[in-house]
């Protein structure tokens, strides 16, 4: 366990971390490339092999707002012709379909799913202005498009669809989950609750005097941006070497992130920051109200032992109705569960929605019974 001495340490140097807030030391970005979407030569780079055992195609879809959203369909190579089960998979937050939710993806599309990894609205290729910038509202929404994508494909049984939100985009898909009664499944797997984070800091951690703080900075900013007709950048999410004082999982995100193992030149996290009032929606907007209303379909809660974001999924299992069900996977980290195949359990993936994307005989998803909630180890 983390003792509370070094809880207030982590929160107090992580809190300006992810929350983005704009501070007059923050390091300059490269604007421009912060204004507009980045070249193909620049995203036909992905940070895993393409599989022998599945076809990938570019396709872009609207959200219900308007905005153009670029992902990247998986499909099993011997599909043959009946249609599938399909799965929309984003995450994490600041991330591209390059990276975690294009291998999720892929490995899926190996199992025989039809599986759809996107780039959030005003991220990666997808569209919408200013860039970099997330919210509560309309990344649900992004999951709830992907949906409509999906199930309009003649590859795609529309009864069987569920999503996959991983890191800070799990939150994102609990969300949809909830809202979105098409959705028949949902996996998270190392959890942030964006909303909770930034509200209330690591671990809860943050005062209600830091809280007005950083909401009275955020709403200057917007007389600044107002005034010059564009959003400032936010300092950067990961610098551009270590200093050696970071807790641990800076360390860990810097390995996945800043190094050849995951860097994507369209990543936030790899090269880029979020807009200084990036988080003003998150900190009144909570993610996961509704959650018992996934009920009575299943939810997947997946976390590393060791990972300092462990608590999120945790509290979201302890949070939600039946059925669900948690795996806390033993030794893992937060960033393991990103693209270590050998530590993400994949196999629990494959039958957990096989299991929970089943039809009746009229092409119907069937009804779920309640389960036994089970934690493994």
């Amino acid at each position: 366990m983390i003792n509370s001495k070094k809880m207030r340490r982590i929160a107090v140097f992580t809190m300006l971390y992810l929350m983005m807030v704009g501070q007059a030391n923050s390091q300059t970005m490269q604007k421009e490339k912060n204004k507009t979407m980045k070249t193909t030569e620049q995203t036909d780079h992905y940070t895993f092999q393409l599989s022998d055992k599945v076809v990938r195609q570019k396709v872009t879809f609207k959200n219900r707002y308007g905005i153009s959203i670029a992902g990247d369909l998986y499909l099993p190579k011997n599909r043959g012709s009946e249609p599938l089960a399909a799965l929309a998979i984003s995450g994490p937050y600041g991330a591209v379909k390059e990276q975690s939710s294009g291998l999720y993806a892929q490995n899926m599309a190996e199992r025989g799913f039809a599986a759809l990894a996107f780039d959030p609205s005003y991220t990666g290729e997808s569209g919408g202005e200013p860039r970099n910038v997330a919210s509560p509202d309309i990344n649900t929404e992004d999951f709830s498009a992907a949906v409509d994508y999906l199930g309009l494909q003649s590859s795609v049984n529309r009864n069987r669809i569920g999503i996959i939100g991983i890191c800070g985009f799990a939150g994102m898909a609990l969300n949809a989950t909830a809202i979105d009664k098409r959705v028949k499944a949902v996996a998270t797997t190392s959890m942030y609750d964006m909303s909770r984070v930034m509200a209330k800091g690591y671990y809860d951690k943050l005062t209600s005097e830091q809280r007005t703080q950083m909401l009275e900075q955020m709403s200057q900013q917007r007389w600044i941006d107002a005034e010059k007709g564009t959003s400032t950048p936010g300092p950067r999410i990961l610098p551009e070497k270590l200093e050696g004082n970071e807790p641990q999982f800076v360390k860990d995100y810097f390995d996945y992130y800043r190094t050849p193992r995951g860097f994507h030149q369209n990543s936030l996290n790899s090269n880029g920051a979020w807009t200084a009032t990036n988080a003003l929606s998150f900190m009144n907007m909570p993610l996961l109200t509704y959650i018992k209303e996934i009920s009575p379909r299943p939810m997947l809660l997946i976390a590393g032992e060791n990972a300092h974001s462990r608590y999120f999924t945790e509290d979201a299992y302890k949070a939600a109705a039946e059925p669900k069900e948690i795996m806390i996977i033993p030794n893992a980290v937060h960033v393991d569960l990103y693209d270590k195949k050998d530590v993400i359990p994949f196999d629990k993936l494959e039958t957990f929605f096989k299991e929970h994307l089943k039809v009746d005989k009229n092409g119907h998803a069937k009804k779920k019974t309640s389960a036994v909630s089970v934690e493994s180890h």
